[in-house]
C-alpha cells in the first residue's frame, strides 16, 4: 500500500508541474506519458478508498441498527464489500509487480532440430507452423529471415522476427527444449521415438549499446534459397554476417535487396550479442534465483508433445492437456495464460 501511495502522490505532483507555465512541449509530453502510466494506481487507489469508506458505513449502521431483517441486509453487504476488497487487493499487488522490460519489444525466434534425425525436422517444421498460426491469431506480423531445409520436407533451422504489440510477453516462455514422442511414419514396427527441437527467443532490441566493430565481422554475399519469388531468386541479395569472436552467425534473405538483409541481420545480430554477453553477466544472479517456470535456458527440457496420446504437458508448471490437434493449429493459449500467472505467483511469494 506504501508503493501504491508513492504512485498517487506522484500522479498528484505530475498534476501540480502540467500547469507550471514553463514546461516546453518536450517537457509537458514527457509529464504527460509518465502520468498515463500512473493513471491504472490512481484507479486503483479510488477504488480502494471507495470500499473502504463503504465498509465504515456498513459497520457504523450496524452498530445503532434495531431491525432485524435491516441488519441482515447490512450484514450481506459488509460481507460482500469485504469480499470484493480482499480481491482487489489481489489485483492491486499484482499490479505492483515490477513489469518485464522487454515485454512490449518484437521478438527473434530460432527454431533448430536436435536429436531424432528426420523426424526432429520434420517436428521442427511443425512448431514453426504452431508459431504461425498463434501469431496470426494475435495479429502478429511473423517474416521468415532464414530457413534452412531438409529433403523430407523438415526444417534443420530457422529464424524468424515476430513483431506486434506485447510479443515478447506472449512468447518469452517458449524457450527452451520441446519434447516429442510419436510413431515415425517410416517406424513398420509401431515403436514410439523421441525427438527434440530448441526454441529459442529473444527480445529484438534495435538500439543496444553493442559494440561491433567491422574487423571482428565477416559478411558474406550469395543468392537466396526457398520460397520467395523470382526477383528474390536470381539475385545474390542473402547476407550471411559471422561475428568471428563468437562465432555467431546470423543469415537474412527475406528481403528483395541486399542492403535490406543487410541492415536486418545487423539488428538481429546486435539483440543475439546482447542476449549472448547479457546471459554472461547474469549467469552467477540467475544460478541463486532460478524460478519454477524455468529461466529459459536453451538446454532446459520444457514440454512434451505425446502424439499418441493427444497430450502436452509442460514440465515446469506440471501442466497436462488433452489438446494436442487444437495446440498445433496454434492453440497455445491456455498454456501461455499458466506460464504468465505461475511467473506472477512466483514473483508475489519471492517478494513477501
Amino acid at each position: 500500500m506504501d508503493k501504491l501511495e508513492s504512485y498517487v502522490k506522484r500522479y498528484n505532483e505530475i498534476n501540480e508541474e502540467l500547469m507550471s507555465a514553463n514546461l516546453d512541449r518536450r517537457g509537458y509530453e514527457k509529464l504527460a506519458k509518465e502520468q498515463a502510466q500512473l493513471s491504472e494506481y490512481v484507479e486503483l487507489h479510488n477504488r480502494r478508498e471507495a470500499l473502504l469508506k463503504d465498509i465504515e458505513e456498513d459497520k457504523e449502521i450496524l452498530k445503532t441498527e434495531q431491525d432485524t431483517e435491516m441488519r441482515a441486509i447490512f450484514d450481506e453487504e459488509l460481507a460482500q464489500n469485504k469480499k470484493k476488497l480482499e480481491d482487489l487487493e489481489k489485483e492491486i499487488e499484482i499490479a505492483l509487480i515490477d513489469k518485464d522490460e522487454d515485454d512490449e519489444k518484437n521478438v527473434i525466434l530460432e527454431i533448430r532440430s536436435g536429436a531424432g534425425g528426420d523426424e526432429a525436422s520434420l517436428f521442427a517444421g511443425e512448431l514453426l507452423r504452431m508459431y504461425q498460426k498463434f501469431a496470426e491469431k494475435h495479429r502478429f506480423k511473423m517474416s521468415v529471415v532464414s530457413l534452412s531445409e531438409t529433403g523430407v520436407g523438415g526444417v534443420k533451422e530457422v529464424a524468424c522476427t515476430i513483431n506486434g504489440k506485447g510479443v515478447y510477453s506472449k512468447f518469452k516462455f517458449e524457450s527452451g527444449v520441446h519434447r516429442v514422442q510419436r510413431v515415425p511414419e517410416t517406424e513398420s514396427g509401431g515403436r514410439v521415438h523421441t525427438s527434440t527441437v530448441t526454441v529459442a527467443v529473444l527480445p529484438e532490441n534495435e538500439d543496444v549499446d553493442v559494440v561491433i566493430e567491422d574487423k571482428d565481422l565477416r559478411i558474406d554475399v550469395c543468392r537466396s534459397s526457398g520460397a520467395g519469388g523470382q526477383s528474390v531468386n536470381t539475385t545474390d541479395s542473402a547476407v550471411r554476417i559471422v561475428h568471428l569472436p563468437t562465432g555467431m552467425i546470423v543469415t537474412c534473405q527475406d528481403e528483395r535487396s541486399q542492403i535490406q538483409n543487410r541492415e536486418k541481420a545487423m539488428r538481429i545480430l546486435k539483440s543475439k550479442l546482447y542476449d549472448f554477453y547479457k546471459a554472461q553477466a547474469d549467469a552467477e544472479y540467475a544460478e541463486r534465483r532460478k524460478c519454477q517456470v524455468g529461466t529459459g535456458d536453451r538446454s532446459e527440457r520444457i514440454r512434451t508433445y505425446n502424439f499418441p496420446q493427444s497430450r502436452v504437458t509442460d514440465h515446469r508448471i506440471n501442466l497436462t492437456l488433452y489438446n494436442l490437434p487444437q495446440v498445433m493449429e496454434g492453440e497455445i493459449d491456455e498454456i501461455i495464460d499458466a506460464l504468465t500467472k505461475a511467473a506472477i505467483e512466483e514473483q508475489l511469494h519471492n517478494n513477501k
